[in-house]
């Protein structure tokens, strides 16, 4: 072994790791390159700890329900659309009136890969099969667009919303690639900045890292939490300061409904003086497996439904409203200063959460090896993890058919979280969007569509109906296009006009 390669076995053996060079002398040496390079970056001393950490905390967590610990969000930090609507007005107003001096950004955590969607590419760039074949990063482009003419206009000014992009070592390169080929999608290249999230390796139960081949380590994103480690190594936090940034508006790649940006939840935020807050949707459903943002031991927090008992998701308040219901959906505000303050002091507190995962790996023979039952555990951090630290903390409630339709799945008899789910979710929002301008809907022989549509089959699709972020970002100014007008689905609004496609789709 050369010198360098000496240093490294002994660092190795240091943290109880020489495994890793088990197969050193069969590697060519080029891979030899390619892995001290890799191992070199890595403080083993560091994941050892990760790993000990996480071990520790995941051993308690399973003993510990915290039902006893828990309390829902208090009515005074909570806006919601449905409650407040004397005052979604004004919050949208505030809202506008920050983007027009382009104090906000929106921050986009974008690593995952379309892996359960039965495809290799970031899932930002799947076609979910709208009419426009738009893809999830378009549509959110096209709605950061809207919203700066939206904000331009209203108070004559040129502002901009940069959109910072977390990929993941496995997503960057194609969605660069992506964003080049199909010109930023009509935004300034300067004001797209992406960055990486880091990456951990995965371990197996007795803390040794795996070998996914023999001169490559089994490696993970670190969760959509690595989000504030990656903020400071990247540079972003200045790059924000620089621009005069003040207000982020932070949230995940796969939802189709997503308001980016929005500026009623942006300007409630900045009214309530908050320095963090969430968005949430009602959970209607006490055995839905979705976390719900409260307070534990007076901190506010994300708790899992598997972390609570029945008897506590079940719990109703006087007015049948279930007293967990704030259902997290990963949207989020942070003032800047609160952002600074998380990636300078908070993020090393906290702590790595366990994944229990099927590791692929090289067994001493240098076989490849692919587990039928979990063997490791992956590390991650969640993006929720630091609202303990937020001094002035608020809920945001929004209606789910709204603003709330998660991609997850591929296809399938009656699945959940799928393209198809998702794109009927967007259809229908739109759908009510041109009722509620004033148009209508004929079937073909030329009888209007009832507004709400008989459900006695259980099978009643939504109107085929898609407007254009580019036209209307929340349903506004669409009267002049529909009012007292009847459409034939499948109808397309887009910024050329309002066209009825027929079955070719001509």
């Amino acid at each position: 072994m050369d010198p360098r390669s000496s240093r490294l076995a002994q660092r190795l053996a240091e943290a109880d790791q020489s495994h890793l060079l088990q197969f050193w002398k069969e590697l060519s040496p080029e891979e030899q390159a390619d892995m001290t390079v890799e191992l070199e970056t890595m403080d083993f001393q560091e994941i050892n700890g990760f790993f000990k950490r996480a071990m520790k905390l995941s051993g308690s967590n399973k003993q510990e329900k915290v039902d006893t610990r828990m309390e829902p969000v208090p009515r005074e930090v909570l806006g919601s659309v449905t409650r407040d609507r004397d005052c979604l007005k004004d919050w949208e107003q505030e809202g506008l009136h920050c983007i027009a001096q382009s104090k906000v950004a929106v921050l986009l955590l974008a690593g995952g890969q379309g892996t359960r969607l039965g495809v290799s590419y970031p899932k930002g760039m799947y076609d979910v099969g709208l009419p426009s074949h738009k893809t999830l990063f378009q549509i959110q482009a096209e709605r950061i667009l809207k919203l700066e003419q939206l904000a331009g206009q209203q108070h004559k000014t040129k502002c901009c919303i940069p959109w910072y992009i977390m990929t993941s070592g496995r997503t960057m390169d194609a969605t660069k690639e992506f964003f080049s080929h199909h010109n930023y999608f009509g935004l300034e290249k300067d004001n797209v900045i992406f960055f990486q999230q880091g990456m951990l390796p995965a371990m197996d139960y007795n803390g040794k890292v795996i070998l996914e081949s023999k001169a490559k380590l089994s490696m993970a994103p670190d969760g959509n939490g690595g989000l504030y480690r990656a903020v400071g190594a990247n540079g972003i936090v200045e790059d924000m300061e620089r621009r005069g940034i003040g207000l982020i508006h932070v949230y995940c790649v796969d939802n189709i409904l997503v308001k980016v940006a929005d500026p009623a939840f942006i300007g409630f935020c900045v009214q309530k003086g908050a320095d963090c807050g969430a968005k949430v949707v009602e959970k209607t459903n006490p055995t839905e497996a979705v976390g719900v943002v409260c307070k534990v031991d007076g901190r506010y927090q994300v708790v899992e439904y598997s972390e609570i008992t029945l008897a506590t998701a079940e719990t109703r308040t006087s007015d049948g409203r279930l007293a967990f219901n704030a259902g997290n959906v990963a949207n989020h505000f942070f003032s800047l200063s609160f952002l600074q303050d998380v990636v300078k002091t908070h993020e090393p507190q906290l702590q790595h959460h366990v994944a229990q995962k099927k590791i692929p790996y090289v067994d001493e023979q240098g076989r490849l090896i692919k587990p039928n039952k979990p063997n490791g555990i992956k590390m991650e951090k969640f993006v929720f993890d630091i609202f303990q630290f937020a001094k002035n903390f608020v809920v945001y409630e929004v209606l789910r058919e709204d603003e709330f339709s998660p991609l997850k799945n591929a296809d399938s008899q009656d699945g959940k979280d799928t393209p198809t789910t998702a794109r009927h979710a967007l259809m229908s929002l739109h759908h009510r969007w041109v009722l509620n301008a004033g148009g209508h809907f004929i079937d073909e022989n030329g009888t209007r569509v009832p507004a709400i549509p008989s459900l006695k089959d259980g099978t009643d699709l939504p109107i085929k109906c898609e407007i254009s972020p580019t036209v209307s970002y929340g349903g506004e100014g669409l009267e002049v296009l529909v009012k007292e007008r009847e459409f034939r689905p499948t109808l397309v609004i887009d910024e050329t006009g309002t066209h009825e496609l027929v079955k070719n789709g001509v």
